[in-house]
């Protein structure tokens, strides 16, 4: 099944200071209109315990925005799977997003779970907010400090457990419930809210699920 998502005519009223404590039907959002895909076709998965959506492969980046949803500071918490391919996986998730380009993401790199030498493992997951500061920029700029490693590193082909904390400035990245974060980065620009949304990079597809928002003042 696949689908190319267009105008919605229903719109999530999700303005309260915790709007999410279970997670968001996926399904029933694209069904509804919803989610709003940005440069990916998207299709529907139902796994055990895992009833979210795919998002294709495809040259530059891509993402699936929630519609009607202003997100700040909080917690965006959900399952994302990649792929064990060099290059060619990148996934995760886009917030105070002001458009299809202009936005920041945190995302995995699947590829390098399994990397032995420590320059690839510190590349394990990384911070950016295009459209100017890009992981390329990032690593010029300040090595190893918008990138780390996870420890420990997840089965690249599974399903990783993602809880991204917004608080002011400050980001931090949890992964499969560890009580430490594996990336803490300062934003590096000065938008504070904006859209929220499925992120996959150039040439990446991916898998999500169980998403949950709760939004804080």
């Amino acid at each position: 099944m696949s689908i190319r998502i267009g105008t919605a005519t229903v719109f999530l009223l999700l303005s309260l200071p915790s709007f999410s404590q279970n997670a968001l039907d996926l399904h029933a959002m694209v069904n509804q209109g919803n989610l709003e895909v940005y440069n990916r076709d998207l299709s529907l998965i139902d796994e055990p315990a895992h009833a979210g959506i795919r998002l294709s492969k495809a040259y530059g980046e891509g993402v699936a925005w929630l519609k009607g949803v202003e997100f700040s500071n909080g917690v965006i918490e959900f399952d994302v799977r990649g792929e064990d391919v060099k290059q060619h996986s990148f996934v995760g998730i886009a917030f105070h997003g002001a458009n299809d380009s202009t936005f920041d993401a945190i995302y995995l790199r699947p590829f390098q779970f399994k990397a032995t030498a420590d320059s690839l493992r510190m590349r394990m997951i990384q911070y950016i907010s295009l459209p100017q500061h890009t992981w390329r920029t990032l690593r010029v700029r300040a090595p190893r400090v918008y990138e780390h490693s996870i420890e420990p590193a997840p089965d690249p082909s599974a399903w990783v457990h993602m809880r991204v904390v917004v608080e002011g400035d400050t980001i931090s990245t949890y992964i499969n419930g560890a009580t430490e974060p594996s990336l803490i980065v300062k934003k590096v620009t000065q938008r504070r809210s904006g859209r929220v949304g499925f992120y996959v990079a150039d040439t990446s597809g991916g898998d999500f699920a169980n998403l949950k928002i709760t939004t804080a003042n």
